[in-house]
């Protein structure tokens, strides 16, 4: 078997082209026995670090002979050097048209997240390894703000953009979402941007309603949390004093499918008439499932009042972004 010129491709790849686990071991691991192991220990570690990095085997292999067997630093070796592989492909690739991708929403008790990052293409934007920078994006923005949660008594609402996001750290180890950014960009051959994010938090008796259009298949339960699509909305709303602790769920689904569907620009207000000068405000636009009535005439039987909402398209032109 041929070594590949190069470590940056192999690092990346998930399994070496034409030759399978049993001819991998056939040819090299005999050349792997001058770290002191045992063959089978050597063949266990090998194995091991393959299913928990998820590099190819022979870079696993290059890792262990590296550090004498010692699976913990050649964990760490393997993922400096793919996170400097993905770098350098991100420079390479940075100035290429990103106008597909997704819209991620991620909700956690009174707060929500709603983020797009961008790619390429949509074969990529349907790619598990994608979603799950989308996913990492949304939770770096949650655990942001998660400090500030307990601190509001009102309705808060922060944007983040594309410069904002990168400089965010997801979880314990600190990484930040740059190098996640790079790390998948390496993996996926395509440039990527996080090109904004929204966070909004809302006091115990408001609620949140929720939508998301178009999202792709995906049998990855690592994902369940998360809502994916091209096009997305979060609605802010207050339930009538007092509340008789209904179920408001099924009514937000509904509210933020009529902002994704219907564009509005503003809120407006139960007084305002259907028309031509009130087209883009929410409560004056006929309601999205029965144009009959407009959706402030919808909304106004169950006592709840919509104070804001938030709607993401994929690949639509934003001045907060734009204008950097």
């Amino acid at each position: 078997m041929q070594r590949m010129a190069g470590l940056g491709r192999a690092l990346l790849r998930p399994s070496e082209e034409g030759v399978s686990v049993a001819q991998f071991f056939g040819c090299q691991l005999s050349r792997f026995l001058h770290t002191g192991l045992p063959v089978l220990a050597a063949k266990e570690l090998l194995l091991k670090l393959r299913k928990k990095t998820g590099y190819s085997f022979i870079n696993c292999k290059k890792a262990l002979e590296k550090f004498n067997g010692n699976l913990k630093e050649a964990e760490v070796w393997l993922h400096e050097q793919a996170q400097k592989q993905g770098w350098s492909k991100a420079s390479k690739l940075e100035g290429r048209k990103t106008k597909e991708g997704l819209i991620g929403l991620l909700k956690e008790g009174n707060s929500a997240v709603m983020v797009e990052v961008n790619c390429e293409t949509d074969f990529v934007a349907r790619n598990a390894k994608f979603q799950h920078l989308v996913q990492q994006v949304a939770i770096g923005m949650m655990q942001h703000y998660h400090g500030t949660v307990e601190q509001l008594s009102t309705y808060a609402k922060c944007f983040l953009k594309t410069n904002e996001l990168s400089q965010l750290k997801l979880g314990p180890s600190g990484s930040l979402l740059s190098d996640q950014l790079a790390l998948t960009i390496g993996k996926l051959g395509e440039n990527m941007v996080m090109k904004r994010a929204v966070w909004v938090s809302v006091p115990e008796n408001f609620f949140i309603g929720s939508y998301v259009h178009g999202a792709p298949p995906s049998g990855n339960p690592l994902l369940s949390n998360m809502l994916f699509g091209k096009y997305g909305a979060m609605v802010i709303c207050s339930p009538p004093e007092p509340c008789d602790n209904s179920d408001f769920a099924e009514l937000g689904w509904r509210l933020g499918q009529h902002v994704v569907g219907m564009a509005p620009l503003s809120v407006g207000s139960p007084e305002d008439e259907p028309g031509d000068e009130s087209e883009t405000k929410m409560l004056a636009q006929p309601f999205l499932l029965d144009p009959a009535i407009s959706l402030g005439q919808y909304v106004q039987p169950t006592g709840v009042s919509v104070l804001d909402f938030v709607r993401f398209e994929c690949g639509e032109y934003t001045e907060m972004v734009e204008a950097e």
